[in-house]
């Protein structure tokens, strides 16, 4: 992939000398499978997990919809890469290039000012983690997969795997052979995490994969925000990011997970997100999508209990060579659930967006009620913007609201704007973050302000 001139101007763009421990050679096997398990020091039953999912992984066909993926090569991508030869829990502690690329990114000052606990994955590994003691004493668990494995089995075992089966889909089955890092969380009874929990996800080398995998636990009544980041170097060469998070909602629990991504044009990123909602649970998506040459990324919502509710909220902007598909799926399997699906996609410089959603309503799901609006606004004649909607109703009982809405950025609008002393590029601006305010007036302040001022980088030079 040709270099982008997005380097001039994406902060995160900047590389580090590779350093690590221990490196994969490039390619996948049995060997690479177990290897991994074995440097992890893992039990049985994951190993045994890990060579199924991927036997599984060779036999699933790519996926027949969304973006073209025929550019991936399994072959050339190294799928494991240890960086440091243990995790830290003091700062000043991690090797000094971890050191410099978090201190860029603003990992221990985003901590100091407003985060109850922090991880930071850079490659396969989580590198560094801090928890307050409150959560600590409250039975809050905040730690990476890893850790969570090893110290909590009979709770990973007994939920690792059963949102999101190896079976799923090809990106799933991968993820599944090969994950590492990601993080683990559990929330006790009746707990209320009063400030968000935050994971950083950086990848450094070259034709890299990472597999993250992130399970959320959150026990009946209680409340926790999980917020994650992603960014990544340019680089002439593709990289591969394939996540996997599950999510168990409780009874009465509330559940929120903020993602705001700004991959470089050179990562893959290919996501499976979904949870599983009980009685009176709420489960709320907040997806902001920049960066990366593809993104294929639709967080579901299974509405298993009576008066289970789900969102989600989400952003997506397509700049040159880039295709966003992304989009949300609900599935109403109880009475009295409910679901809202708010998509906002915005597309300049021959960029592409894609709204692919799904809303099943089952037959026993009466009385359950679905809202779904995607709107994209294009920015120019040379992008594009596409919308796939799947409803499939089985109940007569439910009510169903859907609206799409497709503008160009308009001039009277920009004329009235300019009349009123405003330079073109802010009008412009202003009006991009308008169209997306009821996204980003969900998002922690200190994120909305960094999503505005990335989506203004990308708008630069792309209207008129």
């Amino acid at each position: 992939m040709p270099q982008s001139n997005l380097s001039f101007d994406y902060k995160f763009g900047f590389s580090m000398p590779e350093s690590h421990v221990y490196k994969s050679k490039k390619g996948l096997d049995e060997q690479v499978v177990k290897k991994i398990s074995s440097i992890k020091k893992e039990p049985k039953w994951m190993t045994e997990f890990r060579l199924k999912s991927y036997k599984i992984f060779k036999d699933k066909p790519m996926p027949d919809f969304g973006a073209d993926l025929s550019k991936i090569n399994f072959k050339d991508i190294y799928y494991y890469i240890k960086p440091t030869d243990s995790q830290k829990n003091s700062w000043d502690d991690l090797p000094e290039e971890i050191k410099q690329t978090y201190d860029k990114i603003g990992v221990p000052e985003a901590e100091k000012k407003f985060l109850a606990g922090v991880s930071a994955q850079y490659e396969s590994e989580v590198v560094y983690e801090s928890i307050q003691k409150e959560l600590t004493r409250q039975g809050v668990i905040f730690c990476d997969m890893d850790s969570g494995l090893r110290k909590y089995p009979e709770i990973v075992k007994k939920y690792f795997g059963t949102i999101i089966s190896m079976y799923d889909n090809k990106f799933a089955s991968l993820n599944s052979a090969v994950w590492s890092g990601g993080s683990f969380v559990y929330v006790p009874k009746g707990v209320r995490v009063t400030l968000p929990l935050q994971a950083y996800f950086r990848i450094n080398a070259k034709n890299f994969g990472q597999f993250e995998r992130t399970l959320i636990i959150a026990e009946e009544g209680s409340f926790v925000h999980y917020v994650e980041g992603c960014t990544a170097p340019i680089y002439t060469t593709s990289s591969l990011h394939s996540a996997v998070v599950e999510i168990i909602v409780s009874k009465g629990a509330r559940v929120r997970y903020t993602t705001v991504q700004n991959w470089s044009k050179n990562v893959y990123n290919l996501v499976t997100k979904r949870a599983r909602v009980y009685d009176k649970g709420v489960m709320e998506w907040v997806d902001c999508n920049l960066g990366s040459a593809v993104t294929m990324k639709y967080p579901s919502c299974y509405l298993v209990g009576d008066g289970a509710r789900g969102e989600v909220l989400s952003i997506a902007y397509a700049g040159a060579d880039q295709h966003q598909d992304a989009g949300a799926k609900m599935i109403h399997l109880a009475p009295n659930t409910s679901s809202r699906i708010i998509s906002k996609s915005i597309s300049g410089q021959g960029g592409r967006t894609s709204y692919r959603g799904l809303v099943q309503v089952n037959p026993a799901a009466k009385n359950s009620s679905v809202y779904v609006t995607c709107d994209a606004l294009i920015l120019d004649e040379a992008s594009r913007s596409d919308t796939y909607p799947t409803m499939r109703v089985k109940n007569q009982e439910v009510d169903i609201q859907h609206e799409a809405t497709v503008e160009k950025l308009g001039e009277e609008k920009l004329f009235y704007l300019a009349s009123r002393g405003i330079k073109k590029s802010e009008a412009e601006g202003l009006l991009v973050n308008g169209f997306i305010d009821p996204v980003t007036k969900e998002i922690p302040l200190e994120y909305s302000i960094e999503l505005n001022r990335l989506i203004n980088l990308e708008m630069a030079g792309s209207v008129g």
